[in-house]
């Protein structure tokens, strides 16, 4: 399970660069509807509409389909991008660790360092440069219940706010 931090349309890019293993994301099932970028994502993503259940029961399945043909799964636990863009990470949704746990599945914390100064969600804004990320140790799930999925979810932001703070006071 590939989570990291998402604050840009680069980070898409940086995960697939980034990632040695091939992996399909699950998204939001409204990104369907941009033109030409919603033709490719409805191919390529396990799509879930975060409003209803059976949507969301449904990607446990798909999910399951995808890791037995070798992929992987990846997911932005803050459930999109926030309006705010002084928050430096937003809270977690339970979603990739409630399934990682569920499957058995390490989780492969990252961090996308630059990517909201390159080119953030505001329209006009960014700059060329370097974009740092860093891939974190993967935290094993064999030993987790459901019931552990808040006490992992919080170990997970935690690597990745404090990686975040480290860079941004360097």
């Amino acid at each position: 399970m590939l989570v990291a931090n998402h604050t840009s349309m680069l980070d898409i890019m940086l995960m697939l660069h980034i990632s040695k293993n091939p992996f399909v994301f699950v998204g939001k099932k409204e990104l369907v509807k941009i033109p030409i970028f919603g033709f490719f994502y409805k191919r390529v993503c396990i799509m879930v509409d975060r409003e209803d259940t059976k949507s969301r029961t449904g990607v446990y399945r798909r999910a399951q389909r995808r890791l037995n043909q070798g992929l992987s799964i990846c997911i932005f636990p803050e459930g999109g991008v926030p309006d705010d863009e002084s928050i430096i990470l937003d809270h977690f949704k339970d979603g990739a660790f409630k399934m990682a746990i569920a499957h058995k599945i390490p989780v492969v914390p990252m961090t996308f360092i630059d990517n909201k100064k390159r080119f953030s969600f505001t329209f006009f804004s960014g700059g060329p440069g370097v974009t740092r990320a860093t891939v974190h140790s993967f935290f094993k799930t064999k030993k987790f219940k459901e019931e552990n999925k808040a006490e992992l979810r919080e170990k997970v932001r935690g690597i990745i706010y404090h990686e975040l703070q480290r860079a941004e006071s360097s």
